[in-house]
């Protein structure tokens, strides 16, 4: 899935087409219960190991088979991936680690009802326990184990291991993730939405096998309003049973006298009742607005991760996969689509059709089910014996040609790389009018914002870069998610990582044109960013509640990849990068001829007690002044150890480049006049290095001034080639870093500063500004660097950009849609045009009326971009109506607002008077939410903010305090603390 918002061409606040998350962590507040399995009876008896079930490092699901259909030692991490034919993984398993993280331990297998003699014997086990505690009680506080003393104590009390059902009996199962007695084969599900009264009526029979014996049955469901259910095993008659429902974990059970045996086969029968969600996940409901201004209603889905559950009852965990037959219940003025081809259609009584779809032809993940319901249109070509479609609202069809063309390549491409075909009859990209995500890989049914697929006639390449990416992306998941799946939600990052790097690599070779290298650099410093912080997570971390579920979704599991085909143990390196947080920093110190290499952990937040040890395999690359741009200049060091040696270099070695091109997750810093010699070097020839290395260097500077290891003097002297600075990504980094310091000065009032702040880089980029036309340009990467230079020219009100900008929209408006403004000045034009009352009014008339999406978009930015107080409140309003702008954008106005001067605080109050509407909106730790946060709280640097934010935030309990992403605000606000207090004098002498 791609969360994030993918048509933001700032990319400030990016990590992945991404573009918008893009920072104390303490332990989660959460009991496993699992480990407390001594506590609960089962209907066999099982070793305490067998019911750890949680692996530090999920194994993979190999093409599409559920979990029970490998044996203990089948596929792991590398046979996964070879199997795909993965060019960059080590193919031989002689070097397969006897330590590998991948090893699969036990799972819980089965649940029971306590029986009354279990009740009387726990009870006095309970007894014994308090006994034991009197004895125990000056002892050590810990609790013994099989490898001894000490444990911290997790013992949960009696009554949280049972816990009661809605109907106040007793329900069986107690863990978060299901019991594996039972294994899904196959569903049939029976569909009947009703888009007038916003309700759906379903059917779903449950083909499944008994793998251990239990006594009862438990899966997913969320919302649903079972109505009859019916039970049958074997070739038996079919009977009523009870179903027993516990909400807090959105499960539900049926429970037997009679114990059901391994390797016999069942079917339960649910009907049930429910209401098309009103939020973004589920099954929910939809709407748009025609040109003639009537309203057009729709139903789709999205059960990415956890809501699958909303729309039928299931086993709703990535490795429980079945096959899938779906019926779709309509009216015939609308299509349904699901993951298959229609098989299917049967006019049944009171103007209703019933479409009916092929059962899947592969095992699917429940996350990856899909059907909509809506009045589309489409267009549609061969590839590869696949149909790919196309689908948009009808008066939209003519921006689709981009998408298909883009998805036919991808496929054909992504065919031949794997030497695994598509394995699915047909592959349909699908423009949603109301989608929160960027785009979905619903196996066989991809569903996109219409921002992420559509791409007018007269686009610009900039804005065909970010729909090829999405498409690139999502495609890849029809191979790394869907055919290969991670068993649980801790390793998201093999889909998401995995598909990350496809993505770019795919675009690389189908459209070199699209320059997608500066868009990999943009969202790798951000990934950095935020993997910096003590607040971040391991990229394979345990996962116990849905909140930690949706918070796995940003840009550590999206853009944290180290691949290297050379290290002769894939399986050891990859652990070092995916079993901890952060990353190393590496110190390079230079003697003569010999070379030394140090890693520590780059935390930007530490003390005493959050000091580690840790180290990373780091395939470190090199060049130097001898020979430093080509790649046959590379060289590769393997630093395995705290530090270590490069072979002797030459006297006449001027200076040494580490981390060639940024193809590495590391920072670097250099010491014994190694920075001196780098931008000695860039003074007088900017060639001498490749651009992603000079754009690293930046980045890399900027992020060493903030932990204290250069000054910002340093900073601002390596800044100073930047006017004969000839590639985008330089640039672009430079003026993204120094914006951020702009704005937080702005926001503390710091006048004088900000004057001097605003003249420095008027001053140091002025030359590259004057260059800039206000012609089209073809260029992507002209574009960007053009789109970076005068948007921030225009956003320090410099006068001939200030100008040619209201020049610009004059032309527009007045032409009445004649004129065109290029695609990549857009941005700069619609938002100084907001900066006018009276433009703002013309702008807000012109977005009612748009229909090219990306367009739209960049006028919304435009009008949150506003000073006027009356407006900003308006806006904000407005986004979270949802009336004349749609709700899905309420996270980009937030951003947007938050930039200027008079809107952030408005935004903080915002927040805080309308949490509970947000998070009715948006799940708790969605990437919407962290969003939300991020942008609200990123440009505070005070005590007093501090305070606040804390107090809020302490206050919201199970309604959001426990976010990953809320200990990320506070830090930051810490980190923009420090840098203020470390900085201010030495702005005040430099600047």
């Amino acid at each position: 899935m791609d969360p994030f918002d993918s048509n933001n061409t700032d990319r400030s606040n990016q990590p992945r087409n991404m573009i918008e998350n893009r920072m104390f962590e303490e332990e989660p507040d959460v009991v496993d219960l699992a480990k407390e399995s001594t506590t609960f009876p089962t209907s066999q008896a099982l070793d305490p190991d067998d019911v750890v079930y949680e692996p530090r490092s999920s194994r993979l699901l190999v093409r599409g088979l559920g979990e029970n259909d490998m044996d203990e030692d089948d596929e792991d991490c590398e046979s996964s991936a070879r199997l795909l034919g993965m060019s960059f993984m080590n193919r031989s398993g002689a070097h397969r680690s006897l330590s590998s993280p991948y090893t699969r331990q036990g799972a819980p297998r089965s649940c029971a009802r306590p029986s009354a003699r279990t009740l009387v014997v726990c009870m006095l086990f309970l007894v014994i326990v308090a006994s034991m505690t009197m004895v125990l009680y000056f002892l050590p506080g810990c609790t013994f184990t099989r490898s001894g003393c000490p444990k911290t104590n997790t013992t949960i009390p009696f009554e949280k291991v049972y816990p009661v059902s809605t109907s106040g009996e007793v329900f069986p199962w107690a863990q978060l993730r299901l019991p594996r007695s039972i294994r899904p084969l196959s569903y049939d599900l029976t569909l009947n939405p009703d888009l007038d009264s916003m309700t759906f009526t379903g059917r779903t029979i449950i083909h499944m096998s008994v793998l251990h014996n239990t006594k009862c049955i438990v899966l997913h469901s969320a919302y649903l309003n079972i109505t009859k259910a019916t039970f049958k095993l074997g070739d038996g008659q079919a009977r009523g049973v009870t179903v027993l429902e516990y909400k807090p974990r959105e499960q539900i059970a049926v429970a037997f006298t009679e114990v059901l045996k391994t390797g016999q086969d069942c079917v339960l029968t649910l009907e049930y009742s429910a209401n098309l969600s009103h939020t973004y996940d589920g099954f929910y409901n939809s709407s748009y607005t025609e040109k003639d201004g009537s309203k057009r209603v729709l139903a789709a889905t999205q059960f990415e991760p956890l809501s699958a559950r909303k729309a039928f009852p299931c086993f709703d965990a990535p490795d429980f996969k079945a096959t899938f037959l779906i019926r779709i219940r309509r009216k015939p003025n609308h299509l349904s689509l699901s993951n298959m081809p229609k098989a299917k259609t049967t006019q049944l009584p009171n103007d209703v059709i019933e479409d009916e779809f092929e059962k899947t032809s592969v095992n699917m993940s429940t996350y990856l089910v899909a059907f909509i319901v809506a009045n589309f249109t489409h267009i549609s070509r061969n590839v590869s014996e696949t149909q790919v479609s196309v689908y948009s609202v009808p008066e939209k069809w003519e921006h689709t040609d981009y998408a298909l063309d883009t998805g036919c390549k991808l496929l054909e491409f992504y065919n031949g790389f794997f030497e695994i075909n598509y394995p699915l009859k047909k592959l349909d990209l699908v423009a949603i009018p109301d989608f929160l995500a960027g785009a979905m890989e619903n196996w066989g049914l991809i569903t996109f914002r219409e921002t992420s697929l559509l791409v007018g006639k007269q686009s610009s390449n900039l804005e065909k870069q970010v729909v090829a990416s999405v498409i690139a992306h999502e495609l890849a998941h029809q191979w790394f998610g869907n055919l290969v799946t991670m068993r649980w939600w801790n390793d998201l990052w093999l889909n998401e990582g995995f598909a990350t790097y496809m993505q770019y690599m795919s675009l690389q070779t189908v459209f070199p044109q699209l320059d997608i290298g500066n868009l990999f650099l943009a969202v790798r410093f951000r990934a950095l960013d935020k993997d910096a912080l003590n607040s971040s997570h391991a990229v394979s971390t345990e996962v116990n509640k849905p909140e930690q579920v949706e918070e796995m979704f940003d840009s550590v599991s999206y853009e944290k990849v180290e691949v290297s085909a050379q290290h002769p143990n894939v399986s050891e390196m990859m652990s070092s990068w995916t079993s901890q947080k952060g990353f190393p920093l590496v110190t390079v110190s230079r003697k003569g001829g010999q070379v030394t290499l140090t890693q520590e952990h780059f935390r930007l937040t530490s003390d005493n007690a959050t000091q580690t040890s840790s180290l990373w395999i780091i395939p470190v690359t090199y060049v130097t002044d001898n020979c430093s741009v080509a790649p046959e200049c590379r060289r590769t060091f393997y630093l395995k150890t705290k530090s270590g040696t490069l072979k002797e270099l030459p006297e006449s070695v001027k200076w040494v480049k580490v981390n060639y091109r940024n193809t590495g997750f590391y920072i670097t810093h250099y010491e014994d006049g190694g920075w001196a010699a780098l931008i000695d070097a860039l003074s007088h020839n900017v060639s001498v290095l490749t651009h992603e290395d000079r754009a690293s260097l930046v980045h890399n500077m900027f992020a060493l001034s903030r932990l204290g290891r250069v000054s910002f003097h340093q900073v601002l002297h390596l800044l100073k080639y930047m006017s004969n600075e000839t590639h985008t990504s330089p640039v672009t980094e430079a003026l993204l870093q120094l914006g951020v310091i702009y704005r937080l000065l702005d926001k503390r009032q710091e006048h004088r500063l900000v004057a001097r702040m605003k003249s420095y880089i008027l001053h140091q980029f002025g030359s590259l500004m004057d260059k800039q036309t206000w012609e089209e340009e073809d260029s992507v990467s002209k574009q960007e660097l053009r789109s970076a230079l005068l948007g921030m020219a225009c956003s320090l009100n410099e006068e001939k950009c200030i100008s040619q900008s209201r020049a610009l929209f004059k032309q527009y408006v007045e032409s009445n849609g004649t004129s065109r403004i290029p695609g990549d000045l857009q941005q700069v034009v619609f938002t100084v045009a907001a900066q006018s009352n009276e433009d703002w009014a013309t702008l807000l008339t012109m977005y009612g009326q748009a229909t090219y999406d990306a367009e739209k978009r960049k006028m919304l930015r435009g009008l949150a971009s506003t000073q006027d107080a009356r407006l900003i409140v308006w806006v904000l309003k407005a986004g979270l109506r949802g009336d004349v702008i749609q709700t899905q954008e309420l996270p980009l106005v937030i951003s947007t607002v938050c930039n200027g001067f008079t809107g952030y605080l408005f935004v903080w109050d915002f927040i805080q008077e309308n949490w509970d509407s947000l998070i009715e909106k948006f799940p708790v730790g969605s990437f919407a939410i962290q969003t939300i946060i991020k942008s609200a709280t990123s440009h505070f640097s005070t005590q007093a903010h501090l305070d606040q934010v804390q107090g809020f935030f302490y206050s919201l309990r199970e309604r959001g305090s426990q976010m990953r992403s809320v200990q990320e605000a506070l830090e930051t606000i810490r980190l923009n603390q420090r840098w203020m207090e470390k900085n201010l004098a030495t702005l005040e002498k430099w600047l």
